[in-house]
């Protein structure tokens, strides 16, 4: 697998956030170690594979007049290039290292009808169970195809200002004979219109998600919880953009957790503050991830960005973009039951073109695969 250089634009002023307070920056085991691949033994469920991809306007042949007009019959998109792309894509999955995975959550795609045709076009890989999402009027919304059971599937609006957000999180339980585990599968808004102007929309998005995963702490505290999707924010979002404002995705850094007014200067002498985050994750490097920063009890997340993950995911300006996530929660990390083993990218072909980047989807030729390239996320079952 081809190894890029990671784009750490921030890394000077995280240094300089860093020498603030001590004990109370990034740290920990986030970087490097070799891990498994997440392959089967034995037959059984002793590991998971986990991949989630933007398939960048993924419709039918059918038009219906919510398409993207570059997808309606009189700019040459028919049946032919639908079912055409459906095979490529089926193709590509066929591909995946080390072998497909057990489970796929997709973004950007037209309707239930055409994940439940790349399921068919996936027809050797058995994934028995599918559910969609999307809002009311919307050209595309997310799904999610599993090898493994879903249930308990809940569907989330986002309201910002009375109005719905472009797409729902979908959440769904996954079952297997190692446990259960929670995933929320997202696409939040994107930063068209301007990163400041779009940022309460994706803030809205999780903020529902914080909620949830509370209401899901109380009930089920040794819950494994996986956020996964494409957040359209960056997991140094904060230190691209000089640490100036709070976004949906925060670092657990003392100039964040002051601007959020939820600082903790000192973990033995210092008061917790008054106000749990309401509408932001904060992003840890240690494993599992706990705030440093912010109060003990405010939700942590770990990011293979931090660590196992190298580049990007999306290439945008000439720039590489982490805009694709998985987000873990402590309890995978805890050394029993469902815990993370290793994540990567599939940057090799046919995912990225001769250049290594993402082989960008052309519906006039039917060249590419899409602009995002698939993230993966392995776990494995360790004893209680």
């Amino acid at each position: 697998m081809k190894k890029h250089k990671v784009y750490r634009r921030a890394a000077p002023l995280l240094l300089a956030f860093a020498a603030m307070v001590s004990g109370c920056a990034f740290s920990g085991s986030g970087g490097g170690e070799e891990a498994g691949t997440g392959q089967k033994e034995g037959g059984g469920n002793s590991s998971v594979s986990i991949m989630t991809w933007n398939l960048q306007a993924l419709f039918d042949g059918v038009e219906n007049g919510n398409e993207y007009d570059e997808y309606r019959e009189g700019a040459g998109w028919s049946n032919e290039k639908y079912s055409g792309r459906l095979n490529n894509i089926a193709a590509a999955i066929g591909k995946i290292e080390p072998s497909p995975p057990d489970i796929i959550a997709i973004q950007e795609i037209e309707s239930a009808q055409v994940l439940k045709d790349l399921a068919a076009a996936l027809s050797g890989q058995a994934y028995v169970w599918t559910h969609f999402a999307a809002n009311p009027e919307m050209s595309l919304g997310l799904g999610v195809l599993s090898r493994l059971p879903l249930d308990g599937i809940k569907v989330h609006s986002v309201n910002i200002d009375g109005e719905a957000a472009p797409r729902p999180v979908l959440e769904a339980r996954v079952s297997s004979d190692g446990g259960e585990f929670a995933l929320f599968v997202c696409h939040w808004k994107s930063k068209l219109g301007g990163e400041e102007a779009t940022e309460a929309a994706r803030r809205s998005s999780a903020r529902i998600i914080l909620r949830r995963i509370r209401e899901l702490a109380e009930a089920e505290p040794e819950l494994p919880v996986i956020v996964m999707g494409d957040l359209n924010e960056n997991y140094d979002e904060f230190y691209r953009r000089s640490g100036a404002a709070i976004s949906a995705l925060l670092p657990d850094d003392p100039r964040s957790a002051e601007l959020a007014g939820l600082y903790v200067p000192d973990r033995d002498g210092g008061a917790l503050a008054d106000e749990l985050q309401k509408d932001f994750f904060i992003i840890s490097r240690d494993k599992p991830p706990a705030p440093r920063c912010f109060p003990q009890e405010a939700v942590a997340f770990y990011s293979p960005w931090t660590g196992e993950l190298e580049n990007g995911s999306y290439y945008y300006k000439n720039e590489w973009e982490t805009i694709d996530h998985f987000l873990l929660s402590r309890q995978l990390f805890d050394g029993a039951g469902w815990e993370f083993e290793n994540s990567a990218l599939a940057d090799y072909q046919p995912f990225v073109n001769s250049g290594g980047h993402p082989a960008a989807y052309n519906p006039r030729t039917g060249s590419g695969l899409s602009d995002h390239l698939p993230l993966l996320l392995f776990l494995s079952l360790r004893g209680s």
